[in-house]
């Protein structure tokens, strides 16, 4: 994502979160993110239990404040771009203008205004993790999405 909340993350390269983090990276850094970790939290926990999001929770609330994030969630935000590199990893760019900024428009395959395909190396071009830009109805068809290109590509959630 292109955005990066103005809270201090610790060194560079990916850090898990701490139990609370969440909260304290909301209250700090308002509204807009806790959007984004709701987003986020909701869209895994909408995918079928066979990824494992929801194995250890009741809902999307308690995965997102337990485990979202966090060492061993198989998650992350990523900052910069040169962290797309990793072949073994799906991954969503939020928002068009950041994935302009990243890909070229030759790589992907738009399916509708919104979304987007890199089938090759596993990204999907979303709409910005906000309730305005990713409704409910967004995050199920997104969810889809990640479940073709895991299907296609094999890739497997391990710890």
């Amino acid at each position: 994502m292109g955005n990066r909340p103005d809270y201090d993350l610790g060194t560079s390269g990916v850090q898990p979160l701490q139990q609370g983090d969440i909260t304290r990276i909301g209250q700090a850094c308002g509204n807009g993110w806790r959007k984004v970790f709701n987003v986020y939290a909701k869209l895994l926990y909408s995918l079928p239990a066979e990824f494992g999001f929801r194995q250890n929770s009741h809902s999307w609330q308690q995965y997102r404040d337990q485990y979202l994030l966090q060492k061993g969630s198989q998650t992350a935000l990523m900052f910069s771009p040169t962290e797309l590199s990793q072949s073994h990893c799906l991954h969503l760019l939020m928002g068009r203008t950041f994935a302009r900024s990243v890909l070229c428009e030759e790589e992907v395959t738009w399916l509708n205004r919104e979304f987007a395909l890199d089938s090759r190396r596993c990204r999907i071009i979303c709409p910005y993790f906000d309730y305005r830009q990713l409704s409910n109805q967004k995050i199920l068809f997104l969810g889809d999405l990640i479940q073709e290109l895991m299907k296609r590509h094999r890739l497997l959630l391990e710890d």
